[in-house]
């Protein structure tokens, strides 16, 4: 369902050489998968046996009751469509192999045998993939089965590939080979012993590792019963996506484990397709890949329930990542001005100031850039245009946010000018429609530019990502600057940045109109306020909540999701509150989904022509390269896609 495999990384407890125990332990944990709609379970290397048998490994009657429970396992797999991948020890052709095994409704698909003995000892007992030929097959049950390294498992909805243990540790590891002939799921059967540290590394290795082939990563690696001679085995459960996390098992257990997630394919599709992946391709050119078809029902599944997380907030990271990552935002945004300021000779840098949330982080962008260059902050001018909108509360705080941050204070009203400009084309004042809230963001404009020439400086936007992807600015007039610094940021990143900048000021006056600023309600203030002077116009209550907003906003920019795909996965991320979003239910999604859809595709025309600004965020609506689409492509497709 929306091109999510549901996968399983099974830990089963086992007893050191008991093949029958063992195959019983296995035979539960494929039912028990098949029926929570696993498309794949992969359990430990060498499950069926243990991994520490050692000099055991040679002897006939573990091989013999191998095979036998293997023949067991294929008859438990009739009556299911989940394909399991297990480890066993078996004989081919005068020498003993570590092998995985992937089996299907009683038929073997495949053998894996491991290729990088060496590297943990196994050669005493295991000889390695790479003596093999290109064409093997092991002779099972009379059946000829595929056997060797390189093999690719095809259903229609995926193609997976296996390795086992430490050839996932060297320095070209068959996966990445697996991956760039075509392979969008590794499977990994392990048996890792623990040493203090060592699973911090392997975590790491695992989402690294699946970030550079572009592919999801389900490790499985040996727990509880495994002989404690020498080492522990603390059952290792890992399914990474594209270098992210997407679920661990439980370490130490001392029982067995079955982890679930779901690997979205149509994902690593796009990010592949994104970085001309194909062109990798050569890198596997030589190897003869032999491909093996998965059962064609193999691929129906009804019910399906998503086993993942999905973040109400994919722009943010973990809430104890929090500052450094704002740390890092505002030194991106700062730094990107600085060399604009450098470059351009400007002796000044001129922006309004509203006392909203986006102009306020310009501001700080502004401080923090003139800081870093050594120049007095008597050169940021900020500029408040009051309006027929401006509220008394933003007034205000804009004017004490400018003095305490000690910048150059400049007011010019545009009520004059503005009504000057009504009665030259003839409109009434009265009519508070398009023509009246335009007018007064293009005098802004109008002033801003004309002060920058004024003081040989550059005008600094703060328009943001979300306003972009919207088209909530006025053409030619908030719509315009010479650098935006803001235009990468969503706008509900922005509210945890300038409250991030507020809680570690120095100065509790700064502190405290920051967050009175936070708590301000967005407006672009251009219809007259209520009766008591408070805002009026919110811009949540016309176009929708940012944090629905952002999330659309991330999901089809950076990942290509379908709107049917993008609400989908709303509903599972805003089904209840976060440190970060409120709850939504699914018609207020829907409601506000349509709205994106339409309003990002009919204000194509105001980004085709947006100023310069650094990129912060992995998404950008530049048009000089991050986001080329014509000004006049069609909704309407996209549109249906949900019925909208």
């Amino acid at each position: 369902m929306f091109g999510f495999v549901k996968v399983a990384s099974a830990v089963s407890n086992v007893r050191v050489a008991d093949v029958k125990y063992n195959a019983e332990q296995v035979a539960a944990q494929m039912v028990l998968a098949n029926s929570r709609g696993a498309k794949v379970v992969v359990f430990p290397e060498l499950s069926l046996t243990s991994s520490t048998c050692g000099d055991l490994f040679r002897q006939q009657v573990l091989l013999n009751e191998t095979v036998s429970m293997l023949v067991r396992l294929l008859e438990v797999s009739r009556a299911l469509k989940v394909v399991t991948i297990v480890g066993a020890p078996l004989y081919f052709d005068g020498a003993i192999y570590n092998c995985a095994v992937v089996l299907q409704e009683g038929k073997i698909l495949g053998v894996v045998p491991k290729t990088n003995v060496s590297a943990d000892s196994q050669s005493r007992w295991f000889a390695s993939a790479s003596m093999l030929s290109a064409d093997a097959k092991l002779c099972f049950c009379g059946e000829n089965v595929p056997f060797g390294a390189h093999l690719l498992f095809n259903a229609s909805e995926f193609t997976f590939a296996v390795e086992i243990g430490a050839d996932f540790s060297g320095a070209i590891p068959p996966s990445a080979l697996h991956a760039n002939a075509g392979a969008e799921i590794i499977f990994n059967l392990s048996a890792e012993h623990e040493v203090l540290g060592f699973y911090c590394a392997l975590k790491s290795h695992v989402i690294n590792h699946s970030q550079q082939c572009k592919c999801g990563y389900v490790l499985s690696s040996a727990g509880f019963g495994e002989s404690t001679q020498d080492n522990v085995y603390p059952g290792y459960s890992i399914v990474a996506e594209n270098g992210v996390m997407l679920a661990e098992g439980e370490r130490f257990a001392m029982k067995e484990q079955l982890v679930f997630s779901d690997i979205d394919i149509e994902l690593l599709r796009h990010k592949r397709v994104k970085s001309n992946w194909k062109n990798c391709a050569s890198i596997s050119a030589n190897i003869a890949y032999r491909n093996v078809a998965v059962a064609e029902d193999f691929d129906t599944q009804n019910n399906f329930q998503l086993s993942r997380t999905v973040s109400s907030a994919p722009f943010m990271p973990e809430v104890e990542s929090l500052s450094q990552w704002c740390s890092d935002a505002l030194e991106l945004q700062s730094e990107g001005l600085a060399k604009r300021v450098l470059h351009t000779k400007a002796k000044t840098v001129v922006l309004g100031i509203s006392g909203g949330l986006d102009s306020t982080l310009a501001l700080l962008v502004c401080v923090r850039a003139f800081d870093k260059l050594g120049y007095d902050r008597n050169g940021i001018i900020g500029i408040t245009m009051p309006g027929f909108g401006t509220s008394g509360r933003t007034h205000t705080n804009a004017h004490k946010l400018m003095n305490l941050l000690g910048i150059t204070v400049r007011e010019v009203s545009i009520a004059k000018a503005v009504e000057q400009h009504f009665s030259d084309i003839t409109h009434d004042m009265n009519n508070h429609d398009v023509v009246y809230e335009n007018s007064q963001a293009r005098e802004r404009t109008q002033i801003l530019m004309d002060v920058a020439n004024q003081l040989n400086g550059m005008v600094v936007g703060t328009g943001d990502l979300s306003e972009l992807a919207l088209g909530w600015a006025t053409y030619n007039g908030d719509h315009m600057s010479m650098y935006g610094v803001n235009a990468s940021l969503p706008k509900t990143m922005m509210r945890h940045l300038v409250t991030r900048i507020a809680n570690v000021s120095d100065s509790e006056e700064i502190k405290a109109v920051l967050l009175d600023i936070v708590d301000t309600p967005i407006s672009p203030e251009l219809k007259p306020t209520d009766n008591q002077g408070d805002i009026a116009q919110k811009t949540e209550d016309l176009v929708g909540p940012y944090e629905l907003h952002d999330f659309f906003i991330y999901h089809f920019l950076q990942n290509a999701y379908t709107p049917a795909k993008i609400y989908y996965l709303a509903q599972h991320a805003f089904k209840s509150p976060t440190p970060y979003c409120k709850a939504y239910d699914a018609e207020t999604i829907r409601k506000w989904l349509m709205i994106f859809c339409r309003r990002f595709f009919n204000q194509q025309f105001k980004r085709s022509c947006m100023p310069d600004g650094p990129q912060v965020t992995v998404c950008s609506l530049s048009p000089r390269g991050a986001w080329a689409m014509p000004t006049d492509a069609c909704a309407e497709q996209w549109l249906n896609n949900i019925g909208l």
